[in-house]
């Protein structure tokens, strides 16, 4: 969930061709391993192969011990650039951030729309904390007001009823959405997601989704469920926001035999998952669960590391999904 940003000192070039990497990937003997059918596991070795929630958030959190510094990741800039809807969208649109990690995403968002409100989650109580620390020392307006994290690893728990109950699925009008709840719905109750879930209410849903280099760290038979809850806590019309590895990313290359746990799917030595995504996946995932794609796209960049001039082929998946508008009769 980091790589794009291991080295400071890289800067970005002129793109290529995804397919002219694939190409050359396919052709090179070293690289087969990449490439070859994953049997199915055995009892024997199934247990390691699938990782439970638990272990997850350990191994994320020991990530994030480790990268307390906060020099892993840094702030993505690009964001507001990629997704300008989240700079222009209209005043009091809601957030959701999921496995927000440090806060890198978080941060850019909150400084591109001085009106925006955004709910952050991550399965990891480490990460939290250094989000909360990285939004606090950060000179943004009403930051920490409009910062709402909370912990949830969404692919096994599902997100939490106060982000939008049964009643208010049941009461949306194209945009606009009816909560039936009991609990009053005012916005002064949503400035928290404590005051919100101690209350009984929800908040109605959000306008925005954003899924940025989490989807990968998910192990693949989570996947589906992951994207289920994403759909469900989306206004209608509201937008998923996608950017995560693609097939063929150096970050793949680099992986050793024993290190696949699945078809390019991978596990790295501190227990965290990665996995590599190509069109057809990502398609399949989104439209299968109800979203309309909007955008869906490789983005191949040369990456340069200033200090030895090292090109290094960055291959990721941009994406926007549209939860389609529901028009409900009086």
């Amino acid at each position: 969930m980091g790589d794009e940003n291991m080295a400071a000192a890289n800067y970005y070039s002129k793109d290529f061709e995804w397919d002219q990497l694939r190409q050359e990937i396919e052709n090179d003997p070293s690289l087969v391993h990449h490439l070859l059918p994953f049997p199915n596991p055995t009892t024997q070795n199934q247990d390691t192969l699938l990782s439970s929630p638990i272990e997850d958030s350990e191994a994320w959190n020991k990530f994030h011990t480790l990268h307390s510094t906060g020099n892993f990741f840094k702030e993505r800039r690009y964001l507001l650039k990629e997704f300008p809807e989240l700079a222009s969208c209209g005043k009091c649109s809601t957030v959701l951030e999921v496995g927000c990690g440090n806060g890198s995403t978080a941060l850019p968002i909150l400084r591109g729309n001085k009106s925006i409100s955004l709910y952050a989650c991550d399965c990891s109580e480490e990460a939290l904390e250094r989000a909360k620390e990285n939004i606090g020392a950060a000179n943004i307006n009403l930051g920490k007001e409009r910062f709402h994290p909370f912990q949830c690893d969404f692919s096994a728990s599902g997100f939490p009823n106060w982000l939008v109950c049964s009643s208010c699925c049941g009461s949306f009008f194209q945009k606009q959405n009816v909560c039936s709840s009991d609990a009053s719905c005012s916005q002064q109750d949503f400035s928290d997601p404590l005051i919100s879930a101690k209350n009984n209410s929800c908040i109605g849903g959000v306008d925005f989704v954003t899924l940025i280099f989490t989807l990968s760290a998910v192990p693949l038979n989570r996947m589906r469920r992951a994207i289920t809850e994403c759909f469900s806590v989306l206004k209608p019309g509201g937008l998923l926001l996608f950017r995560d590895y693609g097939l063929y990313d150096m970050a793949m290359l680099r992986f050793e035999p024993e290190q696949r746990v699945g078809y390019r799917e991978y596990i790295r030595s501190d227990g965290t998952r990665s996995y590599f995504f190509c069109l057809d996946s990502v398609r399949d995932l989104f439209c299968g669960t109800g979203f309309t794609e909007l955008e869906l796209e490789y983005c191949c960049v040369h990456s340069v590391n200033r200090r030895n001039g090292k090109i290094m082929r960055r291959v990721w998946i941009h994406g926007k999904f549209q939860k389609p508008h529901v028009h409900i009769g009086s």
